[in-house]
This record gives structure tokens, C-alpha cells and sequence, in this order.
């Protein structure tokens, strides 16, 4: 009988931990799914960055870029251009914009080359193009691209020749 009665206590114990235990299982699931909540309702709400990613929150925020560089092909540019019946002239001021000190040196250094193959561009142009602002658009694209193609051929880094300006525009 000793057996039965350690039995019956051991019985009541048992049955009153059960309890307990799905008590605290339930305050343990309870506060799991409102920190989970509370988590994810942080990262949907807060500030996105530039990009928009986290992960582009994890890299490094980029410097200042360093200051422009111009280089002004002096003196202008003055060219004719035009069919033989209708001659016009244009002058033109240039100027190239770099970021990179090297790249400067090339521009100063093949000025020769640059400067020709400009002249070569700007002769070669309709009067009826340079009239609109679209044109002269175009037309300093291709000056860009001119100049690229000297400082690329040279072994210089022809995409660190940022832009090209026009200080100056007199078509006659």
C-alpha cells in the first residue's frame, strides 16, 4: 500500500506541473510573437536610405566628390563652316571639366591634338544645327567625345574627361 499511496501523491503532482508548465510555455510564445511583431513593424517603418535597400544602408556612405578641374582651350575656336554659297563663321570658347589632376596634365599636354580635332568638328557643322539649343546640345556631346578620344589614345582615362562647356557661342 505504501506503493499506492507514493502513487497517488506523485499523481496530483504531476497533474498540478502540467498546468504550470503550459502557462509559462504560453507567456514564453505570447512575448516571442510581440517581439517578432515589434521588430518587423521597426523595419517596415523606418527612414530608408537613398537607395532604398538595407543593404545599402550597410555600406559606406560615398565622400565629398573632389572639386572640378577646367581646363580652357585658349584662345576661341574660330572656324567656317557652311556651304560655298552661304559661309558662315562660328566662334566658339571651350572649356574641358575633370575631376582628376593627371587628367588635367593630358589635356594641357595634347592640346595640339584636341584643339585639331575640334576644328575638324566644329567646320564641319550646318548652320541650321547650330541655330537651335538642341544642336548645340548635340554639338557638345560630340566636342566631349572628341575629347575623349584624344585623352583615351594617349592612355589616359578618357571617362574622367567629365564635360565639355561652351563659354562662349557666336555664330555670323
Amino acid at each position: 500500500m505504501a506503493t499506492d499511496a507514493a502513487k497517488l501523491e506523485a499523481t496530483p503532482k504531476a497533474k498540478s506541473d502540467t498546468p504550470k508548465k503550459k502557462g509559462k510555455l504560453l507567456y514564453i510564445i505570447i512575448a516571442l510573437v510581440l517581439v517578432g511583431a515589434g521588430a518587423g513593424g521597426w523595419l517596415a517603418f523606418k527612414p530608408k536610405s537613398e537607395a532604398g535597400t538595407a543593404s545599402a544602408t550597410a555600406e559606406k556612405p560615398a565622400g565629398p566628390r573632389s572639386p572640378a578641374l577646367y581646363y580652357k582651350l585658349d584662345p576661341a575656336f574660330v572656324v567656317n563652316f557652311g556651304t560655298e554659297g552661304s559661309a558662315r563663321y562660328l566662334q566658339v570658347m571651350v572649356e574641358a571639366m575633370t575631376r582628376d589632376a593627371a587628367t588635367l596634365e593630358m589635356l594641357k599636354n595634347n592640346e595640339p591634338a584636341v584643339r585639331n580635332d575640334l576644328v575638324l568638328l566644329f567646320s564641319s557643322q550646318d548652320n541650321t544645327t547650330l541655330l537651335s539649343a538642341d544642336g548645340k546640345e548635340k554639338l557638345r556631346a560630340a566636342a566631349l567625345e572628341a575629347v575623349r578620344k584624344v585623352i583615351g589614345a594617349e592612355g589616359g582615362d578618357a571617362k574622367l574627361v567629365e564635360s565639355v562647356y561652351f563659354t562662349s557661342f557666336v555664330i555670323q
